[in-house]
């Protein structure tokens, strides 16, 4: 979390002495910004070595003296962080937020959406109330629940995955519509990874990935040129841009270029990897394509 993500105090005389207690420190907060209820500022230690805040905030109580919030391995500093919540820390702990980027179907722009469930609910339970904040191409939508990681698809969350373990700080969560194609494939079809790269001249061609991952069901015996076809229209990709791109069968990093005619279900046919995301369909041009705004539909503290 960035140091913008939170005010920040730098101790004035009212707080100087190291022997405050917990409760002592959140009740001059709150005096402070003239808040009734000190419950609700939750405190955040100060990374001495990276100058931003620390990756989880103190608990409810977590510590007894101003000192212990100051002291970062053998530095004191005396830059202390705090949030005002919506509710009382003690009830929020009993609560999990997790952020999802929901991608629409249709529509270039991501909106960020903080859930928060009780740590006991699971991925069906999220998607049950990203349900009621986002639009739907149609009532009878699906939605599914990615783990995404530097332009990579890691994991599909199962529907009954506990909500309580799952990390969105590295990861992103994203949401999307499952596609009408991938709802009733057939015994021969394959659901493959389609990943964006680029190869760094400067990094002996060394390939990186970039923009938005997707799953895509092929058939069995379906042409490259079939494939592209859909990929086309599936990004809407101008024809003159389209040209320019190439196609290649990824594995472990390195790619294996394929012409039109390759069937491509052919080549998707291991299972001895380490994981699906290390094969995948690699689409290779260059970053021309607006980047997707993000907006965020709730207050951060929320």
């Amino acid at each position: 979390m960035s140091i913008n993500s939170y005010f920040y105090l730098l101790f004035s005389h009212a707080l100087r002495s190291k022997l405050h207690t917990y409760d002592d420190v959140v009740e001059r907060v709150a005096r402070q910004l003239g808040l009734d209820d000190p419950a609700k500022i939750r405190l955040t230690s100060h990374n001495c070595y990276s100058q931003q805040p620390k990756p989880q905030p103190i608990r409810y109580q977590g510590v007894e003296h101003l000192l212990d919030m100051l002291v970062h391995y053998n530095q004191t500093s005396d830059i202390l962080y705090y949030e005002v919540l919506d509710i009382p820390l003690p009830e929020l702990q009993f609560l999990k937020t997790l952020k999802v980027a929901f991608h629409h179907a249709t529509k270039e722009e991501v909106v960020i959406h903080s859930i928060r469930l009780p740590k006991n609910s699971t991925i069906a339970d999220v998607i049950i109330d990203l349900k009621t904040k986002v639009d739907l191409s149609s009532p009878t939508a699906e939605l599914r629940v990615l783990e995404v990681f530097y332009h990579k698809i890691y994991k599909i969350f199962p529907l009954h995955e506990k909500i309580e373990n799952i990390n969105d700080q590295y990861w992103t969560l994203r949401a999307e519509e499952v596609p009408e194609e991938e709802k009733n494939p057939s015994q021969h079809d394959r659901l493959i990874h389609v990943y964006h790269f680029t190869k760094d001249p400067l990094q002996n061609q060394q390939i990186q990935n970039f923009g938005d991952p997707f799953f895509l069901a092929i058939c069995e015996g379906e042409t490259l040129a079939e494939v592209k076809g859909r990929i086309q229209r599936k990004l809407q990709v101008p024809d003159e841009e389209f040209s320019k791109w190439k196609f290649a069968f990824i594995s472990m990093n390195r790619p294996d270029y394929l012409q039109d005619s390759d069937v491509v279900s052919a080549r998707f046919q291991r299972r001895d990897v380490y994981g699906a995301w290390e094969q995948y369909l690699g689409l290779e041009h260059t970053d021309t394509a607006p980047k997707r705004a993000y907006t965020a539909n709730q207050n951060r503290h929320t």
